[in-house]
């Protein structure tokens, strides 16, 4: 059976950007620059990189024949050409699409990052108190929500003990120890950030 978590999110497919077949998609990868060392990829349907992927079809093979970074208010995003899909009409039936990789081709990332899809479920602690767990990614655009901020830290969205939402900055100032293995994020919050009264949070030990 082929589950989403054996999968990385590069990019989601928006809409054509082009009259040859053109897409432009949502970046969720910091090397867009293997697109064009790495152009093998694969194509998922909408929605595969989340929890339903696994009742989906498996992802199929595609090639990446060229790829750029637009300007302007498309600035944050990539325009992708497809291999086989020369028309607007073509591109048009790839809306919503996913472009992924398998977990073991991922890029080599410095200390202290981390893929998106490796932080989900993991739990995330203020100091020795459990603030809950990761449940969403989210990362800070412009007013009208058509680009990215990429200076911005990215919002890790936490379910709470009482099961209430909280939206932490993953920022390395705040960062103590990132254990992927343990599935552990410990920081230190700036007091205030997190509400204890509010959500029922409860000194845990390890």
């Amino acid at each position: 059976m082929t589950t989403s978590s054996q999968w990385t999110l590069l990019a989601r497919i928006l809409r054509p950007q082009g009259r040859k077949g053109e897409v432009l998609a949502d970046l969720f990868t910091d090397f867009p620059e293997r697109f064009a060392s790495n152009p093998e990829v694969w194509l998922a349907e909408p929605g595969f990189s989340a929890a339903e992927g696994e009742k989906l079809a498996p992802p199929v093979p595609v090639r990446i024949i060229s790829h750029w970074r637009p300007v302007g208010r498309n600035a944050g995003r990539v325009v992708l050409q497809l291999a086989g899909v020369e028309s607007i009409s073509a591109a048009e039936q790839l809306g919503s699409r996913e472009i992924l990789v398998p977990v073991e081709e991922r890029m080599p990332l410095e200390p202290g990052a981390a893929y998106i899809s490796d932080l989900l479920g993991c739990s995330v602690f203020d100091g020795q108190v459990l603030v809950g767990t990761v449940e969403d990614v989210q990362f800070a655009t412009t007013p009208d929500g058509t680009r990215r901020l990429e200076d911005a830290a990215p919002l890790l969205v936490v379910q709470t003990p009482g099961n209430t939402e909280a939206l932490i900055p993953f920022a390395k100032g705040y960062l103590l120890e990132l254990n992927l293995t343990a599935r552990q994020i410990r920081m230190s919050l700036p007091e205030g950030l997190v509400h204890i009264n509010d959500i029922g949070l409860g000194n845990t030990s390890d």
